[in-house]
Parts: C-alpha cells; structure tokens; sequence
C-alpha cells in the first residue's frame, strides 16, 4: 500500500510517498480503508525530528484520518469512521485502537471529518476540561482562523459562550466570522479592542495557540479569568509569565496537553466523542475545510501550514471517494 512518509528528518520538502507493508490489526485494533487524511501541526513537527514523539524514520506521517471499516471491534465493514493516533494515519490502510476510532455522524463530510479528532477534541478538552467555560462566559481565541482556532469557536458556541477570535488580516477575519466568530478583531492592537468590546470587564478566557503577546492576552483577562496554552505556532520561543501577576489580578495560566491526557485514559476519548456529536448534530459545530491536496503534495500541504497560509483544516486525498 501507498503511505507519505518521513525517510530523512530535514523537514517537509523531503517527505515521498512509497510502497509500504500491509498492517496487521491486533485483537482491539480497528482496519480502516483511508480515504482522506488531516495535516496537523505534530506532523511538521515530526517531519523536522522536533516533536516529542521521535520514531525511527522511516515512518508514516497523519494524525487524523477517515474511511470506512475494514474489519474490527465494535464496528460494521462499510461503516464511516474517523480515526486518531500519534502519528501513522498517512496510508491507504490504519490499524488503529477501537478507543480511538469514532462512528461518524452522516451529516460530515470524510473532509469535514479530519478535522474533528486532533483540533475538536483538543478544544473540548482546552474549554470544558481546563477552561471551565461556562455558558456566558466570553472566550477570547488567538490564531481563529486556523484548525485549532475555528474548532475552538465552534466548541466555544456549542457551550453557551461568547467568542473572540483573533486574527492577522481582513481575510482571516471574515473566515473566522463564517465559522461562527461573534466579534472579530485584528492581533494589532487586540488589548484595546477587547477592552472596548467587553466595556472594559475583558474575557474570561484566552486560549492561545500562538504563543505572541502573551502578557496582553494576561491583561485582558476578567477577574477568575483564564489563559489556556496550547501551542507557541509563532516560533518566537515559550513566552514567561511573572507569577506576581496572577496573584494580584486573581487570574490563572492552564496548560492544555490534551494527547498527554487522552491517550493514557482510552475511555476518555470516547467520552469526548459522546459529547462533542450533540454539538455536530445542532451545527454547532461544522468544520471550515480549507486546501484539499492530492497524496502526492502532502509535503506542500505542510510547508504552507508553517507559513500560516492556511485558512482551516488543511486535507489530504489518500483515495477518490
């Protein structure tokens, strides 16, 4: 079978799709005939040997991925799933854990779909888990236009709250709007405009992908207010915070590490799931599909993700379907 795969450690330019072995499934393990696969941030990572997992190359790239059953536990062949996993998912064919393969509802798209697993579930993780986001609340997210960021205004509408999203230009702006922004403003001048936007209160939450400006996303924080880290994607080193600061201003700093969590709790995954299809089901949540790239470009796929040109989930096609 064909997979995209890391042979050297020297980054995207240099990831080639070859002929690999068939997978075998263990006892729990779930086969899935792929037909798309998502491009996520751990796989430019893992390209360049920068990722905290760091298997022997050669080895296959893709964290999210659906298709239809093959044969295992707990689902029909023929049945649409979309799958999750450390990496691996690049490839006509995944074995893949049963606890961390999902029954997907018929109202997404395969395209849709990939951008569920790593971006939906990391959001759901990020607000409820970490945040505490209650309905009400105004959530402030850095980076909206991206995976992560429109998957994280949609979680946010799909709990009751308020949403901020944040952007570098007019373009992103108008694309987190289409996926459900309630207010968007630029990252220039972002402190003031949340100011003016909460009439002085600020947000309750900031979830931060970016990893830019982080004293100013502290500073527009409400009392009891929240910053969630989930990434540094502007490669300007991990911000520091004065911890004198959280003190006066009654406010705290989360950590959002939500393969750490999830992958260690299997059951805990599927609970996400259960919680995040109701959400699915209202169109609450619907996942912005940006560039749709044949097999062949999954490398191209994930050196315009490290130029921040991507507008949402960024899909490669692994088969026609």
């Amino acid at each position: 079978m064909r997979a995209v795969q890391v042979v050297t450690t020297t980054g995207p330019a240099d990831v080639v799709v070859q002929e690999v072995p068939d997978p075998t499934p263990g006892l729990d393990d779930v086969l899935v005939e792929v037909h798309r696969v998502g491009v996520s941030f751990p796989d430019l990572l893992l390209s360049r040997g920068e990722y905290q997992l760091r298997p022997e190359p050669p080895f296959t790239l893709g964290v999210d991925y659906a298709g239809v059953v093959v044969s295992g536990p707990g689902f029909e062949p023929g049945q649409r799933v979309v799958g999750v996993g450390g990496y691996g998912g690049a490839s006509e064919l995944v074995a893949g854990p049963r606890q961390s393969t999902f029954a997907l509802p018929d109202s997404i798209t395969f395209d849709e779909a990939v951008a569920l697993p790593m971006n939906y579930l990391t959001a759901l993780f990020a607000l409820d888990k970490r945040g505490g986001v209650r309905p009400g609340e105004t959530v402030l997210v850095h980076g909206a236009a991206g995976g992560v960021g429109t998957a994280t205004l949609q979680v946010a509408r799909g709990l009751g709250a308020r949403t901020i999203a944040v952007v570098s230009t007019e373009e992103k702006a108008a694309f987190a709007r289409a996926a459900g922004a309630d207010e968007t403003i630029l990252f220039d001048g972002f402190k003031d405009a949340v100011m003016e936007l909460t009439g002085g209160k600020g947000v309750d939450v900031v979830l931060d992908v970016v990893g830019a400006a982080f004293t100013d996303s502290l500073r527009v924080l409400a009392p009891l207010g929240r910053v969630l880290v989930v990434g540094f994607a502007a490669g300007q080193g991990i911000p520091e915070v004065k911890v004198n600061r959280l003190l006066l201003n009654n406010v705290d700093v989360r950590g959002v590490g939500w393969g750490a969590f999830a992958f260690v709790r299997p059951d805990y995954l599927q609970e996400q799931w259960a919680q995040l299809v109701p959400m699915i089901e209202s169109g609450a949540v619907k996942p912005p599909v940006g560039k749709v790239y044949p097999i062949e470009e999954f490398g191209q796929a994930l050196l315009d993700m490290d130029a921040r040109a991507a507008l949402g989930k960024l899909v490669v096609r692994i088969r026609e379907s």
